[in-house]
C-alpha cells in the first residue's frame, strides 16, 4: 500500500462548506487557489494559477469548517 501526500499553499476562493452525510459523517468541500509564476518563451514572467478540490471527513471536516 501507497500514501500519497500533498501540501497545497495557497488562498481559499469561498467559504468552507460544511454538510452532513445521511450517516452522520462531516463533510467540508472547498476549493484552494495556488499560483507559480513561470517565465514565457517570450521571455516574460506570467502568473499561473491552479484551482483545487479538497473535501476532508470527519473531525477534519469541522475544524476545516470552523477555521478556514
Amino acid at each position: 500500500m501507497s500514501v500519497n501526500k500533498v501540501i497545497l499553499i495557497g488562498n481559499l476562493g469561498q467559504k468552507p462548506e460544511l454538510q452532513s452525510t445521511n450517516s452522520g459523517l462531516s463533510v467540508t468541500k472547498l476549493r484552494i487557489a495556488t499560483t507559480d509564476r513561470r517565465k514565457g518563451t517570450d521571455g516574460q514572467w506570467a502568473d499561473a494559477t491552479e484551482w483545487h478540490s479538497v473535501v476532508a471527513f470527519g473531525n477534519q471536516a469541522e475544524n476545516c469548517a470552523k477555521y478556514l
